[in-house]
């Protein structure tokens, strides 16, 4: 699938746009993954904006190999089983933290009332596929044990993220249903990785000047998989599952100015296909990570419009 692109980004993402290209920042790709890392700290916006929630609590959980760190947002006091988010955060594989994606998760928490567990999972290359999504599925199943001390219902876990956490979102919805493990309800997936994104048309007519290059992607890409026999697991790249089936319905949000667009595109698609119920919401004048710009120096209105056609499709599917 092709999905269009406007003629022009949204006057607030050219803002953006031109921000960025003054502060000069050189592309991931050209620099170390630790000096990568700082550099997506200090672009991250919205570190000022508050949100009404209950408590936020930094807390560890065991996981394959060592304890992983997790930010637990409870949007309200009060026993009840609602529905529990977890949260695993883009940044290719490589870059990224609980840090860098806090107001995501507390917007998150706070327009949809469900608490929401982020997860720091381990990062690549110092730890490459599959360790991230190993910590991404022992986390689904420590949500899964231990939903009763979180106030939250086990059969209504919602698997999300964004970019590559997109990625380890659906691919660990995939891996509970191969392993029979604990089931998700629904997936949100924000400008999601599925595929060979070198493929689509997206890549080349979005590949530099919209915040993520596809130089970049090829670097992330590197780093995670460093194997070549990797490029071709389902659970590395779960567009390339011949069988999609029995995962739970979806949310998929794409950015027409994203070199991954056709790529989220083309997983609805198959998802679709396969019998799972997609909810796809495509906003042609933004950029790839648009969901993130709230509060200070941008603050996106498209942003906030995929907020809440994501907790309408939530409140829809889990209330």
């Amino acid at each position: 699938m092709t999905l269009p692109r406007a003629d022009e980004p949204h006057p607030d993402v050219q803002q953006f746009l031109e921000m960025y290209d003054s502060v000069d920042v050189p592309d991931f790709g050209e620099v170390s993954p630790e000096t990568a890392r700082q550099l997506f700290d200090q672009l991250r916006v919205g570190k000022e904006v508050v949100f009404d929630l209950h408590a936020v609590e930094d807390r560890t959980i065991d996981g394959p190999d060592g304890e992983i760190a997790i930010r637990y947002y409870e949007p309200r006091a009060g026993p009840g089983e609602e529905p529990l988010i977890l949260y695993f955060h883009g940044g290719g594989w490589v870059i990224g933290s609980v840090e860098t994606h806090d107001v995501t998760c507390r917007k998150l928490a706070a327009e949809s009332g469900y608490a929401v567990v982020s997860v720091d999972y381990r990062p690549a290359p110092e730890h490459p596929f599959p360790a991230g999504l190993e910590d991404c599925y022992a986390a689904l199943e420590w949500a899964g044990e231990n939903a009763a001390e979180l106030d939250a219902d086990p059969d209504r876990i919602v698997l999300a993220g964004d970019s590559a956490g997109g990625n380890l979102a659906t691919a660990t919805a995939l891996l509970a249903r191969d392993r029979d493990g604990p089931r998700p309800a629904y997936q949100v997936l924000l400008y999601p990785s599925t595929g060979d994104v070198t493929e689509t048309p997206a890549y080349e007519e979005n590949a530099e000047g919209y915040v993520l290059t596809k130089d970049e992607i090829d670097w992330f890409v590197d780093h995670y998989l460093e194997d070549e026999i990797d490029r071709g697991n389902v659970y590395a790249l779960p567009r390339r599952a011949h069988d999609l089936s029995g995962l739970p319905p979806a949310t998929i949000v794409t950015a027409g100015f994203d070199p991954l667009r056709d790529d989220g595109g083309a997983y609805a698609d198959r998802l679709e296909a396969d019998g799972v119920s997609v909810s796809h919401h495509h906003y042609d004048d933004v950029v790839h990570g648009f969901v993130g710009m709230i509060g200070e120096p941008i603050d996106l209105e498209r942003a906030h419009e995929a907020y809440d056609e994501v907790v309408t499709d939530l409140q829809t599917e889990l209330e």
